[in-house]
């Protein structure tokens, strides 16, 4: 499978991939994460015209989806308890989610990512223990919890590049 940007005529599938990541964290015990249809169409939408939403896609259809932005993340500016790693610039990976019928598609991702830049952030919720799982096994370190849309139940990680 390969990493592409995503074009806007991809929305309908990436949406239906949100759809069925939404009923896999339900079904895994994290109901509270992607709440209220989140993400919705305008806010992938606006990800895709800043040209900082990517697919796995396989040549016949997309599998997977997330956003990449290189740069400040408002909500990262403090976190709740802990300290970041470093305050060098850095990517953060959002919103990573997949039909499930692809093996392997995170750690695509997260090496995809890490090609692009030698520090990442990112956060999942209290409850997404596999996500917890995808950051930390991909070498994220927990540094501390952050609030997201006014919710103080985000775990935040990072990863930096072990070489200068």
């Amino acid at each position: 499978m390969d990493i592409r940007q995503a074009e806007p005529e991809d929305l309908d599938e990436i949406m239906r991939i949100f759809d069925d990541a939404r009923s896999f964290m339900s079904r895994t015990g994290n109901p509270g994460q992607w709440i209220n249809g989140y993400p919705q169409r305008t806010i992938v939408l606006n990800d895709i015209q800043q040209k900082q939403c990517f697919v796995g896609f396989d040549g016949k259809a997309i599998h997977a989806v997330f956003v990449f932005i290189q740069g400040e993340e408002p909500d990262y500016k403090e976190l709740n308890t802990g300290e970041w790693k470093n305050q060098e610039p850095y990517g953060t990976i959002h919103r990573l989610a997949s039909d499930g019928t692809v093996k392997g598609f995170a750690k695509m991702c997260m090496d995809f990512c890490k090609s692009k830049i030698n520090n990442i952030r990112g956060d999942t919720h209290k409850c997404n223990k596999v996500m917890q799982h995808i950051f930390e096994s991909n070498g994220f370190e927990r540094c501390g919890t952050v609030t997201v849309d006014d919710r103080p139940d985000f775990i935040a990680y990072q990863w930096t590049s072990t070489e200068n």
